[in-house]
């Protein structure tokens, strides 16, 4: 793919090893960054108010996520449903399993249904849908990729506007907390998918922290969505046994991890070999609490879907884009996991400013 040119690699094809460079106090620095993210965020609008009731009526929103399968799109979808029938407008989710035919046919459809925006959900790579995402914009629609880019990657082409996530920090705190856990003494397997376009942002905050580590050292590879609940277990327990020094797996997408940890039981590597990962996925926060996963950098995902649904709402209504939806993170571990509810919720454990935050923003 042209947009992922810089994150080249298929199926699990070891893509990068990476071994870090000097730095005064690598610990240090990475405790000061985690606690930045250790309480409950606040809320701070990404843009002025506005009626998104009156300025919504008629008007029509729907999205495409990269893989219905992928727990942590449905979920955001789900609330993103909810979220629009209090505003009042039409919302529709393209249900598919990461196939680019099924994208093809979900741009198909919501050109030809007019919808008035149609959104490219976490994953999708815009490249693939280039003569599609034409057709939608010729017709009048526009066409957003949202939770796709980090703030450090441009606008993927064709889209009218990207409503970015700070991938690249996301990826840098799960290199600064294996290398506060360890010490600086980190040996990671990172499991990556170089499809989805975040990749890139999170992989070059993974690198920017582990550069600040000398003694420790990481190996990425690469696993595409279609393929994780078959390749993931097995690429796992081959890792750990070749390598018992590995001491962390680190899951860019935190629904990887339903995959990582039968691996660490099978091979009895468990005891030693941490499991750090990104998205604040519920059943994945219930694995911190249980002790499977050592921490997930969380998002709240109704959080997710209030912004991502603001910044599009304020394009359909012709306002000014949304650069940052302000959408935070929170670290969950064995402390704080319990917050989120048991199981855990989608939008428990960051608590509740937000929404009374959007309802002001939106005139409700």
């Amino acid at each position: 793919m042209k947009f992922l040119s810089n994150a080249i690699g298929l199926g699990l094809a070891l893509s990068l090893t990476g071994t870090a460079h000097a730095a005064d106090d690598p610990v240090a620095a990475a405790n000061a960054d985690l606690a930045k993210y250790a309480n409950i965020p606040t809320f701070t609008a990404p843009g002025a108010p506005f009626d998104a009731k009156a300025c919504m009526a008629g008007k029509s929103i729907m999205s495409i996520p990269a893989s219905s399968a992928v727990p942590f799109l449905a979920t955001i979808d789900a609330s993103m449903t909810q979220v629009a029938k209090t505003v009042g407008f039409d919302f529709k989710v393209w249900e598919n399993q990461g196939q680019v035919a099924q994208w093809v046919q979900g741009m198909d459809f919501g050109t030809s249904n007019k919808f008035s925006l149609i959104d490219l959900l976490a994953g999708v790579d815009p490249n693939s849908l280039a003569p599609q995402i034409k057709a939608a914009t010729d017709s009048g629609a526009l066409v957003t990729a949202s939770h796709v880019t980090g703030f450090d990657v441009p606008v993927p082409p064709y889209v009218s506007a990207a409503i970015p996530i700070d991938y690249k920090a996301a990826g840098k705190l799960l290199a600064e907390w294996a290398i506060s856990k360890t010490g600086g003494k980190v040996n990671a397997l990172v499991l990556v998918t170089n499809e989805v376009p975040s990749t890139v942002s999170m992989v070059n905050g993974l690198k920017e922290a582990f550069a600040t580590s000398p003694d420790s050292k990481y190996k990425l590879v690469d696993v595409s969505i279609a393929d994780w609940a078959t390749k993931i277990q097995p690429n796992v327990q081959s890792a750990v046994i070749a390598d018992p020094s590995i001491n962390y797996v680190i899951a860019i997408y935190d629904s990887m991890a339903q995959f990582i940890v039968p691996a660490l039981q099978i091979t009895g590597a468990s005891d030693h070999v941490k499991v750090a990962a990104f998205n604040g996925t519920p059943f994945v926060v219930d694995m911190v609490r249980n002790g499977q996963v050592e921490m997930d950098i969380g998002e709240n995902l109704d959080w997710i879907a209030y912004g991502l649904l603001d910044a599009q709402m304020r394009l359909v209504c012709g306002l000014p884009a949304v650069t940052d939806p302000k959408i935070p993170f929170m670290l969950f571990d064995k402390n704080n996991a319990a917050s989120a509810g048991n199981p855990a919720e989608p939008s428990k454990g960051y608590g509740d400013a937000y929404i009374a935050g959007f309802k002001d923003l939106w005139k409700l």
